[in-house]
């Protein structure tokens, strides 16, 4: 255990900022790639497509609504053992998916096992980085969230790879031997131990607190709010190009295009974060905006030159508000209660994250065509920014407070009650 009275700014931390690196790619690397399965499992048991797609499904949405869990373990005993036992769940759950002989087979150990383990190792370890972090925050966490895209690359190709040499058994059997890392990158974290812990409590006095907190419950439905619309070109932006008479292969292309512009705004993001005065809130209110009127404008756009500059727009400024969401929770809750407060939101946002996808896909059967779709979506993000403006500091001139609890404790009247003569010439001892 590692003490300190204040976040130290680097020091072990940039060990915890290479393990979020690791750990981000070998979960949400692994299920952003795993649609290489998906025509593999529809051959192997003769099912239909929805039904083989709701294997991704269970596991993105256990990893979302059991991060509580894992936040509370980890207040509890610590992120360390938490997110080492979430990489053997996760192994576990890939390496029992390779005896599948059902689609339930593959439900409950890559859906329910694995999703299981992914939500032990993700949220803890970013709250755990959150707690190192101050100053440099933004820096760390945009530093540690570049592995979401760098695996996209390399993990989609190399799947591929294993499923042209090893059939999806074999495949699977190699995934959960690379899953298994989340337990070497679970013993990097060391946890810290700060002044301010002394007064938080247990997860249930941290999750009553929450809920009585008006800038955290505000900012938990801005993020459902931007959660919303902000995966809609990931799942309809290719669709909307064949629809403009796009080839398969060029729109798939424009996709690459958006990813590499989403991993240079996370980095870009991060630096801005610490590098510029005033509360990180007004810097994602900025991306969400931004983010916003990109998805709006593209079903403007008609020409391939307008299109790519709207790809690139909102790739940047789709990452670029990621670091700094994770940046602004601390200083509205405090590092005290970053595990709980993480997890909770985690929590709560999901929704937003599940409804969004059906929700553009139903505007487009409606109207047949996605106009509607980008326009809603961008329109939710919009109006997540407004409600990012009521959070405290947004308009102050200097930077709030990033480890210091705020709403916890009711603040003494900073009055002085003079002494009578005699006590005064005893002396204040």
């Amino acid at each position: 255990m590692a003490r300190g009275a204040e976040p130290p700014d680097g020091g072990w931390g940039w060990m915890v900022v290479l393990s979020a690196f690791f750990q981000s790619a070998l979960v949400f690397g692994v299920l952003r790639s795993f649609g290489v399965f998906f025509v593999e499992f529809v051959a192997a048991f003769e099912e239909q497509a929805a039904r083989v797609s709701w294997i991704a499904s269970i596991g993105i949405a256990v990893q979302q609504f059991g991060s509580p869990i894992g936040s509370a373990l980890s207040t509890k005993f610590g992120p360390r053992p938490v997110v080492m036992t979430g990489g053997i769940l996760a192994a576990l759950g890939m390496l029992l998916a390779s005896f599948a002989t059902s689609l339930t087979h593959l439900y409950l150990s890559i859906g329910l096992l694995s999703g299981s383990g992914w939500a032990l190792t993700f949220t803890p370890t970013l709250a755990c980085l959150s707690r190192y972090f101050s100053r440099r925050r933004s820096l760390a966490t945009g530093l540690a969230l570049t592995g979401v895209g760098l695996s996209s690359f390399a993990f989609a190709p190399l799947f591929q790879w294993l499923l042209s040499h090893y059939a999806w058994r074999g495949a699977l059997l190699l995934v959960s031997a690379i899953s298994l890392h989340l337990v070497a990158c679970g013993a990097l974290l060391r946890p810290l131990s700060l002044t301010e812990d002394t007064v938080m409590g247990g997860p249930a006095a941290q999750l009553t607190s929450l809920l009585h907190h008006g800038p955290f419950l505000r900012y938990t439905v801005a993020l459902t709010l931007i959660n919303t619309g902000y995966f809609i070109p990931y799942v309809h932006l290719v669709a909307h190009l064949q629809d403009l008479n796009w080839d398969p292969l060029p729109a798939a292309f424009l996709l690459s295009v958006a990813a590499i512009s989403d991993l240079v705004g996370r980095v870009a993001s991060g630096w801005l974060g610490d590098a510029i005065p005033g509360p990180v809130a007004r810097l994602l209110m900025l991306w969400t905006t931004l983010t916003g009127v990109s998805l709006a404008l593209f079903p403007v756009a008609q020409a391939p030159t307008a299109l790519v500059v709207l790809a690139v727009t909102y790739g940047f400024t789709s990452g670029a508000l990621t670091p700094v969401a994770f940046s602004v929770l601390p200083e509205l809750v405090g590092t005290g209660r970053i595990y709980c407060g993480l997890g909770l939101v985690q929590m709560v946002e999901s929704i937003g994250g599940l409804l969004g996808a059906p929700l553009s896909g139903y505007l487009r059967d409606v109207t047949g065509n996605y106009t509607a779709s980008f326009v809603v979506a961008g329109a939710f993000l919009l109006a997540g920014s407004g409600v990012l403006i009521t959070l405290p500091h947004f308009f102050s001139c200097f930077s709030a407070p990033t480890s210091r609890p705020q709403d916890l404790v009711i603040e003494a009247v900073d009055t002085k009650v003079p002494l009578p003569k005699k006590e005064e010439q005893l002396g204040e001892d």
